[in-house]
């Protein structure tokens, strides 16, 4: 649980969420990771300034993740390199899966990138995002909806079959 004085008093799994955000939108390593520790430093910063009556801490660091980003030169991948670990799967068909996801994606719109990424890569609710984006959550709902359709549309093979896995099963 978070306190209302102190944002940043349980860091764990905020940073997580933060980072995976972060992954989701560049690609893990050392890029999201630095994004991650200056979002962290901001907030450290001007931690004063966070009100729980706004929402709850994740939404306000996600918040201040955004703005790291959009300072930061456009990435050409959204999809970082694999780390070379055992895989319990076979490590092709990941990479395949995983190279197709990104190529997906890159077909999305910015707007579509950007609500996948605060949905399953920070894992904020609709009334969350619709906070940070200025849209309702309805809306949010909405437009989630449509750009999951425009994903899955993109994965599924040119045979007119649907994708045998969808884009959920595959974490960035």
């Amino acid at each position: 649980m978070w306190s209302s004085r102190d944002p940043l008093a349980n860091p764990e799994p905020l940073i997580r969420r933060v980072y995976a955000y972060v992954a989701y939108r560049i690609g893990d390593g050392p890029d999201a990771e630095d994004v991650t520790s200056e979002t962290f430093e901001r907030a450290l910063r001007y931690k004063e300034s966070y009100d729980h009556r706004k929402g709850e801490p994740v939404a306000w660091l996600i918040g201040i993740a955004r703005r790291c980003l959009a300072g930061r030169p456009a990435q050409p991948s959204v999809v970082a390199d694999l780390e070379e670990t055992a895989a319990p799967t076979d490590v092709e068909e990941e990479s395949v899966r995983r190279i197709d996801l990104e190529m997906a994606l890159a077909k999305l719109s910015e707007r579509d990138r950007e609500l996948l990424a605060l949905r399953y890569g920070a894992d904020l609710t609709a009334a969350q995002i619709g906070e940070l984006t200025g849209l309702a959550a309805n809306a949010v709902d909405v437009a989630l909806h449509r750009a999951r359709e425009r994903l899955a549309a993109s994965l599924a093979p040119d045979d007119g079959e649907s994708p045998d896995a969808g884009f959920e099963a595959v974490r960035i």
